[in-house]
């Protein structure tokens, strides 16, 4: 495995930094150390010092950039941003008269008419600023770039952890009326074959919605009223007219959708909890009002030993919550019990 690069390392491409700052940095290098020689006009003497300056910068820059990445590489973590700056310190001052000291040497016998010291204490300020701001872009950057990852991470995370939670949902959807429908069948096969034949074709569209609903989050209201027809074809062969429903002021909503089989969960809930006989009919209205969708049944609890644990309330309340900010909303008077679902805007 080879050494790792400076993007490797630090997490981002600094080519473009090089390319700009270094020309950059020497030109204003060379306004602090040669300041007099700009307001003489001294260009032929700045013609070879400006070179020069960039040839001081790129050097440090280069020598500092080399060490921030063998310091990155061992305590890559923004807590550890302490622990950098105490070993950059020290080999600031390293780099800095080793630089100095060669450049000077090789820049004494190339250019010995134009080559002039300036003062250690500016060129010692003027590294220590150029240093100091190449390595806070260098940190800035890198501490942007890890707080994005971070975020994304955390993104994903919460992402799939609403998939799985969604997928566990899904898998609470799984109709308690099948046994009940079985029993159905088991007495109409004899008694009426037409009947029978027709009660599997309705079966059969319940359980193909079911199958191609289950990775959908939002479906079509108007996909899941049809759905909700061969559903209460199927309930209407058991209760008879025991059981009776009202779909009312349903149109004109094509742009509108709500979570699968949440109207199949509330029909569930009603029959689960309420008496249904030939004295005591239940009725259960699906409408729109406000925006929302309603479904309303009259109340008529049945003698429970066990109170409800409301799993199918929870259900549905948790997988609007993933996807929309509104709320599923229930109302109960000594009349009806009342769920109002949000209608979410498909467009959106």
């Amino acid at each position: 495995m080879g050494k790792k690069c400076f993007r490797e390392i630090a997490g981002f491409d600094d080519r473009w930094m090089l390319i700009i700052g270094i020309p950059a940095a020497g030109i204003l290098v060379s306004l602090l150390l040669f300041n007099d020689y700009y307001e003489q006009g001294r260009w032929a003497f700045l013609s070879v010092c400006i070179p020069m300056s960039m040839a001081y910068t790129a050097a440090f820059w280069f020598s500092l950039r080399w060490m921030y990445t063998r310091i990155k590489l061992r305590y890559p973590r923004f807590e550890d941003i302490g622990k950098r700056i105490m070993w950059l310190l020290p080999l600031f001052l390293l780099i800095f008269f080793s630089v100095n000291y060669v450049l000077d040497q090789l820049f004494t016998l190339l250019f010995p008419e134009h080559h002039t010291t300036p003062s250690l204490l500016v060129e010692f300020i003027a590294s220590l600023i150029l240093s100091a701001l190449v390595l806070a872009v260098y940190e800035a950057f890198g501490f942007y770039l890890q707080l994005e990852r971070a975020l994304a991470e955390k993104a994903n995370l919460q992402r799939q952890n609403l998939e799985s939670q969604l997928e566990g949902l899904r898998n609470q959807v799984n109709p308690h009326f099948l046994f009940n429908s079985l029993n159905t069948l088991i007495y109409l096969i004899p008694e009426e074959p037409d009947r029978a034949v027709r009660f599997v074709q309705q079966l059969s569209k319940v359980y193909r919605y079911v199958l191609e609903s289950r990775e959908a989050k939002v479906i079509p209201l108007g996909e899941e009223l049809d759905y909700l027809q061969s559903y209460i074809f199927l309930l209407k062969e058991r209760f008879g007219d025991n059981l009776r429903t009202d779909l009312h002021g349903l149109n004109g909503r094509s742009n509108a959708g709500v979570v699968p089989l949440s109207l199949q969960m509330l029909f569930e809930n009603a029959i689960k909890h309420n008496v249904i006989s030939t004295e005591k009919p239940l009725t259960i209205e699906v409408f729109t009002e406000n925006g929302r969708l309603v479904v309303r049944n009259n109340l008529q609890r049945k003698n429970q030993v066990m109170d409800s644990t409301g799993v199918g309330l929870d259900n549905i309340r948790s997988r609007y919550r993933i996807l929309t900010d509104q709320s599923v909303d229930v109302i109960v008077s000594r009349e009806y019990f009342t769920v109002l679902l949000p209608l979410i805007d498909l467009e959106k």
